[in-house]
């Protein structure tokens, strides 16, 4: 089952408000109008940095990744934002996870998954549930994206790390959104909905004008519960003892924890503990992809935007279309050819309507998710290997992925 549409639409809405407040007090001509200036950044603009320079924003000091590493080293709880579609801010994930797990145990917090996926997590984590059953618990919980973060699920299982689902249950949504009182009180975490911070940057990002408010309330109290719940299960992590010796690595929406008043303060304000905030930084959006950028009302916040910010690029999969040019089919045994555009990649390769593709690149193919995941990494003049079947036969086929001419 696919995540709900009003669900989708707010997280949606906030990945590219973060992305937006990523960009707009790095650009040069607009008034400063935050306590805290440059976006959060008191002592250096962002947009002055290099790409996969870090850092340190109460300081206004650059500092190096093993630097960083051993400051956060301090902490129970690292939260690292991103740009949800962002292939760059992902890597950032992996490497920090990476230097983390070489010294202390680490377990990983995924707004990605749900509470209620937590059997399956620990299945797969004890090697017993399927890389197939995994992929599409993924995608029951989150949607499209998987190959994003399939990297950082690959270093986490054959490292052993234990996965935390972190969001609220569909169940519990439904209860809320409908307005239903929680039974006993046990149903929903406890709200504080009193930060003014908080509420103003909310707002913002579902466009908060004047005489607005009232009708965004229903979006800001679903934004409470989701970051409320979160919070809730980061702190459930550290009361538990088994769990003394172990950080948690959270990885979410930079939105969920920028200036700190989301996720962190509400778990602080369970459990006091020490954390550290890190944000892959975007100060630039490449022109084909323009059309993410969004207006959104200015909002005065005096607070630090994270702890770090880690310059880097913005990268999407699949923003060249790179195409394979067919219709495909999910069928038990693969993926099946539905249709083959005529002088498309797929047609040059000798593929034909009818065929059932069965692996590309060497990767085995559950659903057609599987081919646009890895269509998402190719570029122009990249190519791929299919194993196909043709009635009986077993053939392999070599696509180049050209551009469409004009």
């Amino acid at each position: 089952m696919n995540p709900n549409p009003v669900t989708q639409t707010i997280r949606i809405i906030l990945a590219t408000l973060f992305l937006f407040w990523l960009l707009f007090f790095s650009q040069k001509g607009h008034s400063e109008e935050f306590a805290v200036p440059n976006h959060g950044s008191p002592y250096l603009d962002l947009g002055n940095l290099d790409v996969d320079q870090i850092l340190h924003l109460p300081t206004g000091r650059g500092v190096t990744l093993n630097q960083m590493i051993d400051s956060i080293s301090a902490s129970r709880v690292i939260y690292i934002g991103e740009t949800h579609d962002n292939i760059e801010a992902h890597k950032v994930q992996l490497q920090i996870i990476q230097l983390l797990s070489e010294k202390y145990e680490v377990a990983i917090g995924l707004e990605m998954f749900r509470r209620s996926a937590q059997k399956e997590l620990d299945l797969w984590n004890q090697g017993q549930l399927s890389n197939t059953d995994f992929k599409n618990l993924f995608h029951t919980n989150w949607g499209e994206g998987f190959g994003l973060y399939q990297a950082i699920f690959n270093f986490a299982k054959s490292h052993n790390l234990q996965l935390i689902g972190l969001k609220p249950t569909r169940e519990v949504e439904n209860h809320f959104r409908a307005g239903d009182p929680a039974p006993g009180n046990t149903l929903y975490p406890e709200i504080d909905d009193t930060d003014p911070y908080h509420r103003a940057f909310a707002l913002s990002a579902f466009g908060g004008h004047r005489g607005t408010a009232k009708a965004l309330e229903k979006p800001y109290r679903m934004l409470l519960l989701w970051e409320e719940t979160m919070a809730q299960t980061v702190a459930e992590f550290l009361r538990d003892p088994i769990n003394t010796d172990k950080k948690l690595v959270v990885l979410v929406g930079g939105f969920h924890i920028q200036y700190g008043f989301g996720i962190p303060k509400r778990a602080y304000r369970r459990m006091p503990h020490n954390y550290s905030i890190i944000q892959p930084s975007i100060t630039k959006i490449p022109e084909n992809l323009k059309d993410r950028e969004m207006t959104v009302e200015k909002v005065s916040i005096p607070l630090y935007a994270s702890d770090y910010a880690w310059k880097v690029e913005y990268r999407v999969p699949g923003h060249n279309k790179v195409k394979l040019g067919v219709r495909l089919a999910q069928e038990k045994e693969g993926v099946r050819i539905k249709f083959v555009a005529e002088k498309s990649n797929a047609q040059n390769a000798g593929m034909k309507s009818g065929d059932l593709l069965l692996s590309m690149d060497g990767t085995t193919l559950a659903g057609v998710d599987d081919v646009l995941e890895i269509l998402g990494e190719k570029n122009f003049d990249d190519r791929s290997t299919f194993q196909l079947r043709r009635k009986n036969k077993i053939l392999k086929v070599e696509v180049v992925f050209k551009q469409p001419k004009k």
